[in-house]
């Protein structure tokens, strides 16, 4: 759908989802749950100071997330759906409350915290609002959860214009393709990048859940790129629910080159464009990064290195040759390149 000028945003946050991925990307799989976040109390005399610390490291930083929305529009909807009691959610109520977000509450009902509770209200409410309230153009939705495909299936069937953010390698490959736009949350400007510690890196058993446990230390390695550029998409949901596994994590997908993914796409695109006109047709470079964003709305040339659309275009000189046409910027396909490289 077209972008209007005076652009109104519903921004809803699934809180435990953003916050669960981010600590489990930082510090391995099942560590949420294995270092007892959820019930983790920094402020309390016997805490972990290791885990306080690694807490720490996993932040989320709401201001940015909120700050990217904005540049969509007016906020006329800004929610954030979590139980509100528990000690790592009610860390965030002072950021979150200056940011006029509405904090609502989930209220537990097992013994396995809200489980699918966000996701079920957080879809009620977009639902409601987008007929409740005409005018609004754009719905965001902060989470990686593939249950949330429906929901944007259906904003966009309700013409409105849908942008999915998520953590790297807990984000659902089908919930990006049924948003208009998908940003991995570290690839958002002002996140500063935080490097991976030893539990990130090495599988090992469950620590019992004592306050005397210790938990591995801290690696040095070099710094790493934008998590976005190493991002493994799947379309197991972060959250599917069970028993013994109340927050499950994915199973880590392939390792895939990003730069011959980006590639690829980009030769696809032209192709696309080239099959509506002549093969030799000059296309407009801004034409083909929307048709690869449609195509792929995780695409992103920063994280991969590139300050412009332009930069990342002539890193792929072998393959698409570039022209100025006055104040245009134009590309076409070479007639050698049949394939990427």
């Amino acid at each position: 759908m077209t972008e209007p000028n005076d652009a109104r945003v519903g921004l809803y946050i699934d809180f435990d989802n953003i916050v669960i991925s981010r600590y489990q990307q930082l510090h391995g799989r099942n560590a949420f749950q294995r270092d007892g976040i959820r019930n983790f109390d920094k402020t309390s005399r016997d805490a972990d100071p290791e885990v306080a610390a690694r807490l720490a490291a996993a932040t989320v930083d709401f201001n940015a997330i909120i700050d990217f929305a904005a540049s969509f529009g007016t906020l006329v909807v800004n929610r954030a759906y979590a139980d509100w009691s528990v000690p790592v959610n009610a860390s965030y109520q002072r950021q979150l409350m200056s940011r006029a977000v509405d904090l609502t509450q989930l209220f537990t009902t097992t013994t396995r915290g809200t489980k699918n509770g966000a996701d079920i209200r957080l879809a009620v409410d977009v639902v409601e609002d987008l007929f409740r309230l005409p005018d609004l153009t754009h719905v965001i939705i902060i989470a990686g959860d593939s249950d949330y495909i429906a929901l944007a299936q259906k904003s966009k069937r309700l013409g409105r214009f849908v942008v999915g953010i998520g953590v790297a390698g807990s984000t659902s490959t089908s919930l990006a393709a049924a948003c208009d736009e998908f940003e991995d949350y570290d690839s958002l400007p002002g996140i500063v990048k935080v490097t991976a510690s030893a539990d990130a890196e090495t599988p090992r058993a469950d620590k019992p859940k004592s306050g005397g446990r210790r938990a591995a230390e801290p690696v040095e390695v070099e710094p790493a790129p934008p998590a976005s550029t190493t991002r493994k998409l799947t379309t197991i949901p972060m959250f599917s629910h069970t028993d013994d596994s109340p927050y499950d994590e994915p199973e880590p997908a392939e390792d895939i080159d990003p730069q011959s993914l980006a590639t690829e796409l980009l030769v696809r695109a032209l192709k696309i464009g080239h099959a509506k006109g002549d093969d030799d047709e000059w296309l407009n470079t801004g034409t083909v990064k929307n048709q690869m964003r449609r195509m792929d709305p995780s695409f992103n040339e920063k994280p991969l290195g590139f300050r412009s659309f332009t930069d990342f275009l002539s890193s792929r000189s072998d393959l698409a040759e570039l022209a100025e046409d006055g104040s245009q910027r134009l590309i076409r396909l070479r007639p050698e390149a049949n394939s990427p490289h």
